[in-house]
């Protein structure tokens, strides 16, 4: 069979160590003669997958005692409500720094439930996108939170500073969705993370929250139960039957990922992984990415052919290489190669040879 390098957005590959174990243990899970997603959700031996998997997550990050971890339904878009519900009045003010298609999708859905701000939007300077910087702009020290999108998937956007306002109170709230787990933290800069779990932790369907507890318990009466922080936490995150063979595989990803070595290590592999492909793409003019350097995002490398012609030639040859989802999103065309925790260096390098050898062949 020829070895395929799936660069699909969300879902995305997993581990192929993990998908072996998880094929091993599918239908004779832990001896029990049941597969994991068959047992209950309230028996001792998920119990301990649960609790395991928020021990591996606490120790990857270094998440401090005065945290709360949830596992909960809906996927990052989902907190795009749960967040305003949970933190705010409807007097209160969300403020947003919108670089993307998901952080635009934020700042849209929290006008639903308080006020709104745009801070700051990415801007194009000679023909690269740049995040400004907050010395162009500031967070206004009013009750709320502030949100911003971590890595953009669509837009192939990662910002690596961190904002703060300048009495540190205003709670920042970041969409990790597709960069968490991909490089160390500060956990303590944060009032909220959440990730949507398809893209750096597992299979769709589950989201992560990473909520301070001091933000906890302020949810407004309407909120709906199970996107409840409070009632969740309380519960273990088993208000509701949660997605259970998700949460599992995100266990094995969570040990999977220290096996690495951590996250320090996973940041030096992927800081080569972009690197290959972005030297690649910068190499002639024959390829083209539009982000400014500092802010290229080393998880969704995005690019166009300057023939864009081409495009359809790309993808068909790439797939027959073995180089399979890298169309780029209909909002913004041409290419992009998603390349998470689970791609391997070597797909990053079979993908760099292969455009090398297009350009050849095509230039």
């Amino acid at each position: 069979m020829q070895n395929i390098f799936n660069f699909s957005a969300g879902p995305a590959m997993l581990p192929q160590e993990v998908m072996q174990q998880a094929q091993e243990e599918l239908i004779n899970w832990q001896g029990l003669g049941t597969s994991v997603m068959e047992v209950s959700h309230r028996g001792k031996p998920f119990i301990e997958v649960a609790e395991q998997a928020e021990a591996d997550l606490r120790e990857l990050l270094q998440i401090p005692a005065n945290y709360t971890v949830l596992f909960m339904h809906g996927g990052g878009r989902a907190q795009f409500s749960a967040v305003p519900l949970n933190i705010t009045k409807s007097s209160d003010l969300s403020q947003h720094l919108v670089t993307g298609q998901w952080s635009v999708g934020a700042e849209e859905e929290a006008q639903k439930f308080c006020r709104s701000s745009i801070v700051a939007k990415s801007k194009e300077i000679e023909g690269k996108v740049y995040v400004p910087k907050q010395d162009e702009w500031s967070i206004a020290e009013e009750p709320g939170y502030f949100h911003y999108c971590t890595n953009e998937t669509v837009d192939g956007i990662e910002i690596d500073w961190v904002p703060k306002s300048q009495s540190g109170k205003v709670p920042i709230v970041a969409d990790m969705s597709s960069n968490i787990l991909s490089k160390p933290l500060n956990i303590e800069d944060f009032g909220i993370i959440y990730a949507g779990a398809q893209k750096n932790i597992g299979p769709s369907g589950l989201s992560v929250v990473i909520v301070r507890n001091d933000l906890i318990g302020f949810a407004r009466k309407d909120t709906p139960a199970i996107f409840n922080y409070q009632l969740q936490a309380a519960s273990g995150s088993m208000y509701n039957t949660p997605p259970t063979f998700s949460w599992y595989l995100a266990g094995l990803v969570f040990k999977w990922l220290k096996a690495q070595g951590g996250l320090t290590e996973i940041a030096r592999v992927n800081q080569q992984k972009s690197q290959v492909l972005y030297k690649q793409i910068d190499a002639t003019g024959f390829y083209s990415n539009n982000v400014h350097d500092e802010y290229r995002s080393k998880m969704n490398v995005t690019f166009k052919l300057s023939d864009e012609s081409l495009n359809e030639v790309f993808l068909k040859q790439a797939e027959s290489n073995g180089l399979v989802a890298l169309k780029g999103h209909r909002a913004v065309g041409g290419m992009r190669a998603s390349i998470y925790n689970a791609m391997p260096l070597a797909g990053a390098q079979a993908l760099a040879d292969f455009m090398k050898e297009f350009e050849r062949k095509n230039g």
